[in-house]
């Protein structure tokens, strides 16, 4: 039985071993499987929540490989799909020392985005305490309407609704409509955390109080910005605060965003409620644990092969 569900793509990243190399002048490629809900979800199962990922990958070699690495990281992929006609999403990634990144995809459509409302069922819920979801899926049609209908289905059912924005300018020819969509999802959701290299674009102002209350008045509860080497900022109703970050040796800040949130929800879940946390003293402990999920996972390269488990999380803060 899956505590967490999380929805959304699963593909291949092919990562650029030349740090501060743009992609056109990148010599070599690394192969390595991604895609941010996916990277949850395999987070989350590695610090012990059953887990259970819904997407769509296509009937091709990668998409064989990319199935096989999440179910060898225990996650239940009975609800990943295949799709007969659409190839697995490829990003080209350029890794850059400040900690962003250019990615440019190869998804005209890929299967992720493929995959449709009526392809979903109640069954792929079914004990889940957690729901989580980005926004590539909303990128396009009728991976949007899916998306949309999964968090419908997860609301009626009670479950704690997460949301990670993730930004991907490359996906959306309309930034403007972009901004839309993505704020149509907020409602549906209990939690959001975002980027601090994306809240402006979607927040409108670059102060994150301000930001936070916007996006409080319209649902949300928790809103969390990450910040790279700064830390991190949390804002609900009962508390805000800045926790900062660790001073680590970072690798590859790919995926460092999606251990920090597999750290919110496994807390979250561990302390019983969202409830249970939204208060100064549950908020800082919870921020910095995941503070620390996200520091170890830059110190290797790849995004899910440095996804760490409880214990390594323990034994970084017992010596941090």
């Amino acid at each position: 039985m899956a505590l967490a569900v999380c929805f959304g793509e699963l593909l291949v990243d092919m990562v650029s071993d030349t740090a501060d190399a743009a992609l056109q002048e990148a010599p070599r490629f690394l192969k390595a499987p991604g895609g941010a809900p996916a990277n949850v979800a395999v987070g989350l199962a590695r610090l012990g929540v059953p887990t259970r990922f819904i997407g769509q990958v296509g009937d091709d070699p990668f998409g064989e490989w990319l199935r096989r690495i999440v179910a060898a990281a225990d996650v239940d992929v009975s609800a990943l799909l295949t799709s007969p006609t659409a190839r697995t999403t490829i990003a080209f990634v350029a890794t850059r020392s400040d900690g962003r990144k250019d990615i440019c995809f190869y998804r005209n459509p890929g299967a992720d985005a493929e995959i449709r409302p009526t392809d979903l069922n109640e069954s792929m819920l079914e004990g889940a305490r957690v729901f989580h979801c980005g926004s590539v899926s909303l990128s396009q049609s009728p991976s949007r309407e899916a998306q949309l209908r999964a968090a419908e289905m997860a609301a009626a059912r009670g479950l704690l609704i997460s949301y990670d924005p993730n930004w991907r300018p490359s996906l959306w020819p309309d930034h403007n409509l972009a901004r839309e969509i993505i704020w149509d999802m907020m409602p549906h959701c209990d939690v959001v955390k975002l980027a601090d290299e994306e809240w402006e674009f979607i927040t409108g102002t670059p102060d994150f109080a301000s930001g936070a209350a916007k996006i409080r008045e319209c649902g949300p509860r928790l809103v969390v910005v990450t910040r790279g080497a700064d830390g991190a900022y949390y804002n609900c109703a009962g508390a805000q605060g800045e926790i900062s970050s660790f001073k680590v040796n970072a690798v590859d800040t790919l995926g460092a965003g999606d251990a920090f949130v597999a750290g919110l929800l496994a807390q979250v879940l561990q302390r019983g409620s969202l409830d249970d946390v939204l208060n100064q003293e549950a908020l800082d402990q919870i921020i910095r644990f995941s503070n620390a999920c996200g520091a170890i996972a830059t110190q290797k390269a790849g995004a899910i092969p440095a996804l760490p488990t409880r214990a390594e999380v323990e034994q970084f803060l017992q010596k941090h």
